[in-house]
């Protein structure tokens, strides 16, 4: 039988591990019949014995925690901790010296005449967990490899500056600038953990609450996935994600737990800081939020480490002999612990230890100040660094620390376990005595009475700061810190995207496959193939990108233990350990969190990974577009490709698929580069130089987002005389009019293209009317450069103007402009203030719905006898035709009645 040292200390299933034994042989006794049990009738036996034992004792009302969940007391027992390798006491000064500094930056800056605010709380709670991981278990960058990977808690950023004001990464100039991000520029502070404000600092944006957990996992993921292809060794990097109880109810904090344990990802460690509060209240007042927390994170698979009391305790329940104090501690709900947080030892030894005199008993030595300060396992670094190093040393599972705390720790009276100690930013003179007496820190009295209160600083050659050196020498450099090594990438030739600029023949396609197509070609690229990172959301197939399967194959950690049901196919299913494609299954959060650490890998690992992910267009910057901001803070790049685009293509899905407006919710970001092409070539062009801009010389920090469509066309060659800087920046002529009295110009976009095709011919045909066709590949980047010569324009009066790139597309084309597209009229009314002459937008305003594509473009009155409606209307107002003709385009193309229109190009999927 294995001795109790031989046993995993960690995963105890509901045994009290702090309560000892005191009748061992007796214990002994019954392990010995379990095992007798095992050996003479087998395991199964034995389960059934066992289930029936814990039957009865539910009979008998014993009480018997489920397997899901332990006693309120620390998972990892005292005798069970490892020896402390560092020095407390300096650690401690340090860390105090830090708490000071954190919370007097914020209250500095709520001085008169700044006032920007900033939370001082969070850190507060949570500051002893950063101190064991930063002195201990955070590896840095200086070996050239990614380090650790460390989410940050948001609102606790105040503590990570002033820890870095500590070591010299930072100075008081820039303290003082928290908040001040242009008006203090270069100083400025950014309030929370924001890359792209702090591109050589912060490496994780976290503040959008949630975003954190799940960026986290999908971050040790990713780490697996390179090294597994042999892109980066990734093998000493570990992901660490600071998080808040109150955060947890956000549906992106638990919602791909098992992922984690599926993949037994023991590279992620979770920190939960419980200090029992949301923003302005408990989190679970009634309840227990670490036992919920322990329940769910059991039950996902992970490895679980309660974190609840610090050493004050541990003599206390050495004596509880009954198992009375376990109890009372398993019973007592969070808000009354949050209650006891801010109360006098007299009220804790009435209203917890004096309901019963075996409780009594066991605190009748100690004085209200001991019972007072019986503390929480968050603020003790010894516990701290037991539960770190139990994480780290436990393999097959990922764990989570959920370590208990109190909120506004050492801030005083006023602050500590409060309500509203989040919105609390400004500390009094009393306040900041009292604080610097808990601190110990010498600051004399007139320092705080007079003025601002000060930073404190032991001095550069103190014991204490050359520790925090040191500390940080032997992890690898200091933390957080954000390197970009990676060099440019070799970039395909023409050659590359040949296939796509020959246009498809007599063969329909949809723009999906014609995208399809280019990233296939570029996957055969030996320079750079091997870094596409192509992602969907369970629909490889509906995208056409079965076909990767056979080669690129599938990313699985355990590859494929299993014959796949369609294996005698040509394009089988097929998981590999080092496939390329992720696969994340229908879950577009994780498939963004994946985008996103593929993206970021250039800085995070000095290893470039171009991803492409694909998916449903309305499911993207509308269920995941907080994400795609998360991306830009991030620094991401890479393809995003917004599939089945359109409000009327998607034919049969219905309201809920029928985006059309997508690419107006893309404008919002300014990171993203939006395109929205009618044609391969001109996928081809703008792809190719997506890489120049993202993997090329001087890469910007850019992520490209096309949508493409499941409509099949027939896609022309690549015209002669292409006009390629128009299709990058958004604008060129496709098709000039042949014939007709009256000129006209159209504007159209993706699948619209072919519409007006067809508009300009009946026009011609029908009405006397010269059309040409333009094709508008991003109304996005038309209007972003007329937007940013009127800046320019506004700033330097006295320069020569400039022009936006549109206004000069059209400044010499006769007539109307009309313009349409599959997306609401507010897409191309972006650019409306720009178009010389007269401009009148069609688009497809309102719900979608389910019918077919020719019903539902009439219905928008889109299709293309609407459009040679709206070119009428226009001539008509400009007296160029009569107005009569407007009611007999009306009769003549019966535009009143949806069933009129013919069907229009059925099925296709991709």
């Amino acid at each position: 039988m294995a001795s109790g040292s031989d046993r995993n200390p960690i995963i105890i299933g509901g045994l009290p591990s702090q309560v000892p034994d005191f009748d061992p042989e007796e214990t002994q006794e019954w392990l010995d019949s379990l095992d007798a049990a095992v050996d003479e009738r087998g395991r199964e036996r034995a389960r059934y014995l066992m289930l029936r034992l814990i039957e009865r004792a539910r009979e008998k009302r014993v009480a018997v925690p489920e397997m899901r969940s332990t006693d309120y007391v620390n998972t990892i027992a005292t005798k069970d901790e490892p020896f402390f390798p560092g020095n407390e006491e300096i650690e401690r000064k340090i860390l105090n010296a830090t708490r000071w500094n954190a919370a007097v930056m914020v209250s500095r800056a709520q001085r008169p005449g700044i006032g920007v605010g900033g939370h001082i709380a969070t850190f507060a709670s949570s500051a002893s967990l950063y101190d064991v991981g930063f002195n201990h278990f955070f590896r840095g960058k200086d070996d050239g490899k990614g380090g650790d990977q460390i989410f940050f808690q948001g609102h606790a950023s105040p503590g990570v500056y002033a820890r870095a004001y500590l070591l010299d990464r930072l100075t008081e100039t820039q303290l003082d600038a928290f908040r001040q991000e242009k008006s203090k520029f270069p100083n400025g502070l950014s309030s929370y953990p924001h890359p792209r404000l702090m591109p050589d600092f912060w490496e994780f944006p976290t503040v959008s609450m949630g975003l954190g957990p799940l960026g986290a996992i999908y971050q040790a993921r990713m780490n697996r996935y390179m090294e597994a292809r042999g892109i980066a060794d990734t093998s000493d990097s570990h992901v660490w994600a600071y998080l808040g109880d109150g955060e947890m109810d956000e549906p992106e904090s638990l919602g791909q737990l098992s992922l984690a344990a599926r993949e037994g990802l023991d590279n992620l460690t979770f920190v939960v800081n419980c200090n029992l509060q949301r923003l302005d209240g408990p989190v679970r007042g009634n309840g227990k939020i670490m036992q919920e927390l322990e329940s769910q994170f059991r039950g996902a698979g992970w490895n679980v480490i309660k974190l609840v009391w610090d050493r004050s305790w541990d003599p206390l329940l050495a004596q509880d002999r009954d198992g009375v104090l376990v109890n009372k501690l398993n019973t007592t709900p969070d808000g009354q612990f949050q209650t006891y947080a801010t109360e006098t030892g007299a009220y804790i030894r009435e209203h917890f230890f004096g309901d019963d005199h075996r409780l009594r008993a066991m605190v009748e030595n100690m004085t209200d100040h001991q019972i007072q300060h019986l503390g929480r396992g968050g603020h003790d670094h010894k516990k701290i660094y037991a539960a770190y190093a139990a994480a780290k040393a436990h393999k097959g599972q990922p764990t989570v620390i959920l370590a208990q705390t109190v909120k506004g720790w050492t801030l005083g009276p006023n602050f500590e376990g409060r309500n509203a100690t989040h919105q609390m930013k400004k500390l009094t003179v009393e306040d900041l005595k009292g604080f610097r007496d808990r601190l110990h820190l010498p600051i004399p009295d007139k320092d705080l009475e007079d003025g601002l209160p000060p930073y404190y600083h032991p001095g550069r050659d103190s014991e204490g700061i050359q520790y925090m050196h040191d500390r940080r020498k032997g992890l690898g450099g200091y933390v957080p810190t954000r390197v970009v090594r990676a060099k440019p990438l070799p970039l395909p030739d023409d050659k590359a995207y040949a296939g796509a600029k020959k246009g498809s023949g007599q063969q329909k396609i949809a723009t999906t496959m014609a995208f399809v197509r280019v990233l296939k070609d570029l996957m055969r690229d030996k320079e750079i193939g091997k870094r596409f990172v192509p992602i969907a959301p369970d629909e490889y197939r509906t995208f056409g990108m079965d076909a990767f399967f056979p080669s690129a194959k599938i990313y699985n950690p355990l590859g494929q233990i299993y014959e796949s049901v369609d294996r005698e196919l040509l394009l089988a299913y097929k998981e590999s350990p080092t496939g390329q494609m992720l696969h994340d299954g229908i879950s577009e959060a994780g498939c963004t969190a994946s985008l996103i650490a593929a993206g970021s890998a250039y800085a995070t690992h000095g290893e470039p990974l171009i991803p492409i992910y694909v998916f449903y267009s309305m499911f993207g910057f509308q269920r995941t577009g907080d994400q795609f901001w998360q991306m830009a803070d991030q620094l991401a790049r890479g393809f995003v490709l917004g599939a089945t685009a359109g409000r009327t293509t998607l034919t049969g899905e219905g309201l809920q698929h029928a985006d059309g407006h997508s690419q107006l919710l893309a404008s919002t970001n300014p990171a993203c580069v939006a395109y929205d092409p009618a044609y391969g070539y001109e996928i081809a062009h703008i792809v190719k130089d997506g890489l120049r801009r993202m993997y090329g010389e001087n890469s910007e920090d850019v992520f490209y987002y096309l949508t493409v469509y499941n409509e099949p066309i027939q896609h022309p060659a690549e015209p002669a005389d292409v006009d390629a800087e128009g299709i990058l920046k958004g604008l060129y002529r496709f098709k000039q009019g042949e014939k007709g009295e009256h000129a006209a110009q159209i504007l159209a976009s993706g699948v619209a293209v072919p519409w007006a095709l067809e508009a300009q011919q009946i026009l011609a045909d029908e009405w006397n009317v010269k059309a040409d066709v333009w094709s508008a590949t991003s109304w996005n980047e038309l209007r972003r450069d007329a937007v940013e010569a009127e800046e320019h324009n506004l700033l330097h009066p006295e320069e020569e103007q400039r022009v936006p790139y549109v206004t000069q597309k059209l400044a010499d084309a006769e007539g109307p402009k009309v313009a349409v597209s599959d997306w609401m009229r507010a897409v191309p009314d972006q650019i409306a203030r720009w178009v010389p002459g007269t401009y009148q937008s069609l688009g497809a305003d309102g719900f979608g719905f389910a019918d077919t594509r020719g019903a539902a473009r009439r219905f928008f009155h889109i299709d293309a006898q609407s459009i040679v409606l709206g070119v009428l209307t226009e001539l008509a107002k400009e007296g160029k035709v009569d107005r009569s003709l407007l009611k007999q385009a009306i009769d003549r193309y019966q535009l009143l009645d949806v069933a009129a229109a013919e069907a229009g190009e059925a099925g296709g999927d991709a």
